[in-house]
Order: C-alpha cells, then structure tokens, then sequence
C-alpha cells in the first residue's frame, strides 16, 4: 500500500520509453563495427567486399534471422539510423569535396542523371501496369526509388500517389534489395574490365556511373569506396544531384495525377533538404575554414555514421515482404535495375561524347 502511494521517480518512470531507439542504434553499431572488422581483410578488399559492403551483407543476414519481437524493438533506432543517420553522414561527407569536384561533373553528367530519373520512372509507369498486371501505385513507388533515392524517394512519393503503407513497404523492400545486389555486382564488373568500352574517364567516370544509377546513397558510398576515392568522390556528387531531382520529379508526378482525376498532393511534396547541406558543406571545404585536425576528426565520425546507416539498411530489409507480395514487384524491380546498369552505361557514354564534343 505505502509503495503506491509514493510517486516514481522520474528514471523509473521514463525507463520503459525514455529511449525506444536505442536498442535499433545499438545493433547497428555493432554490426557496422564488425563490417568494419571483416572488411579490413586483404582477400575481401581485393574482391571488393569492403567495409560498407560486409556492413551491408552482415545487416541483411541478421535481419533476416531477427525475430518478429526483436525486429520490432530494434526498429526506431534503425530508422533513426537509415533515415537521420545516413543524411548526416553524406552532409559530413561535403567536406571532403570542393567546388571543383561538383563542377567536374559538368553538364553532359546533369543531364545524364536527368534522362536516367526520367526514363527509369517512365518505365516503371509503363512496363508496371501494362505488362506485369502490377497495380499502378506500386509501380510508380519501385519507379521512384529505383530512378532517385532508394527507401527515402519510396516514402517520399507514397502521399503523392495515395498508395497504401503495404505498397510501399513492398516499394522498399524491392529497391533496397536491388540496391544490395548493385554493391556486389558494380565493384565486380569494375575490376572484370566491362564496362571501359562504355564508361570512359577511368575510376572518376564509372564513379559517375554508379552514382546515376545505383539506388540508395549509403549503396553509392560503399561501391565508390570499394573502388577508390576518385570513383567514390565522383558516385557522390553524381548520386547528390539525382537526389536533388526528387523534388520536381514529384512536383511533376503530383500535378500529372491531378489532371487525371484531382490525385496531386503537391501540398505533401518532401524537398530533399540533406541534399543542401551537403552543398553547404562542400562550400566550407572549399573555402578552407577548417584545420585539418578537424577534417580528420569529421571523416573518421562519418566514416561510423555512414556504417551505422548501411547496418540499417541491410537491416531493414524485408524479405517477408517480398515473398509475400509475389513476382510482379520483384520483376519490376529487376527490369528497372538492367535498365540501370545496361541503359546507364550508354547514357554515361553519349555523356562522354557530349562533352568531347563542346
């Protein structure tokens, strides 16, 4: 009796919700630790399995051996991680370019970050529902996550289009899926030698490569650096200015559907912000403002946020999801990643010639 009359104290009382992401952020901690382990050794880096991709792989295989319970606990902090995380580490990762490596990119490599958005949703709003019977929200969901940003471009256009949160997170689990298989595959066809009749300009040029046409910026940044630093300074920039096209993609989305029946929420239009930070950052760098005891510093805490994000995404993979919603999406989704990887590598080449020629 007497112990309920007593208040609780303000520890005992906020314990069971004081931090509902912690577990999610700790497991992701963990596994980016031990990726950074693993990816430390010779043969895997040789391979091309290095830290952000063991990262990866390490996050997928224990997502898929979670329980139900355990996945539900650990899921705050890994969207937090995902989410928050990752945009703070691509912020962070401006400071390790200048003006000159955005400039680099050119205008032959805008405009084949343009045409690769356009045509890669265009085909998923035509081969979806015309040729795989795929419903057309879902369709326009994996073409937006394939064509921009992955996960956030998926949650980004879900209002726009009205679709229903099953749709979407079938959307995710199919991009972020390709996505992984695109970390794994791009460093292999770079040292098979594939792609120099196609991707000209060296490391920096199939880093401009990856950078248009993978799906997910934690998956640009781990092929990139799988590569080198020339290839990964490249993917990020050309991976920086596809994200910055989902705001007019969906502002052209949301006004297309209201001249079909009044669908447009351009009220809900999500403008990547991160994306300006990052530009932010580039503009301190480039200035020089920052000892390089501090550059060091940041790089080393990017290094740890990007991998606690690539965990999260390898975490957050839904496997389940895709069983259960059939072929239709998966073969969307690989029609949209051969487009991507095949269709890229011409684009990037007629790129290359634009510029030859101006």
């Amino acid at each position: 009796m007497t112990s309920a009359t007593h208040p609780r104290s303000p520890a005992a009382a906020s314990s069971p919700v004081a931090a509902p992401w912690l577990p999610g952020l700790l497991l992701g901690t963990g596994v980016a630790l031990a990726g950074r382990w693993l990816g430390q050794g010779e043969w895997l880096q040789a391979h091309g399995l290095g830290t952000l991709t063991m990262t990866l792989l390490l996050g997928v295989a224990l997502g898929a051996a979670l329980r139900p319970a355990q996945a539900a606990r650990a899921r705050p902090g890994v969207d937090i991680a995902r989410q928050r995380l990752l945009r703070l580490g691509i912020v962070l990762y401006g400071l390790r370019l200048t003006v000159h490596d955005i400039a680099h990119l050119g205008l032959a490599g805008l405009l084949a970050d343009a045409l690769m958005v356009a045509s890669t949703f265009g085909l998923a709003c035509w081969l979806g529902p015309r040729w795989l019977g795929l419903d057309r929200e879902t369709s326009m969901l994996i073409g937006a996550g394939s064509a921009v940003c992955g996960a956030a471009a998926v949650m980004a256009a879900e209002p726009v289009v009205r679709a229903r949160q099953a749709q979407a997170t079938v959307a995710i689990a199919v991009v972020v899926l390709f996505g992984s298989v695109a970390v794994l595959l791009y460093p292999a066809l770079h040292r098979a030698g594939l792609h120099w009749p196609f991707i000209p300009g060296g490391d920096a040029g199939f880093g401009r490569y990856a950078g248009a046409t993978i799906h997910e910026v934690a998956q640009v940044v781990a092929v990139g650096r799988a590569i080198g630093p020339a290839a990964a300074d490249a993917a990020v920039v050309a991976k920086m200015v596809r994200v910055m096209m989902l705001a007019p993609l969906l502002l052209a989305l949301s006004a297309g559907l209201a001249r079909r029946g009044g669908e447009g929420l351009a009220s809900k239009i999500a403008v990547p912000w991160f994306a300006f930070g990052f530009v932010g950052a580039v503009l301190v760098h480039s200035l020089q403002w920052l000892p390089p005891g501090v550059l060091a510093a940041v790089e080393a805490a990017d290094g740890l946020l990007l991998g606690i994000a690539m965990a999260a995404l390898g975490l957050s993979t839904q496997l389940p999801a895709i069983r259960r919603a059939g072929l239709r999406p998966l073969a969307l989704g690989a029609a949209l990643f051969a487009w991507l990887v095949a269709g890229g590598a011409l684009v990037q080449c007629g790129a290359a010639a634009f510029a030859h020629q101006r």
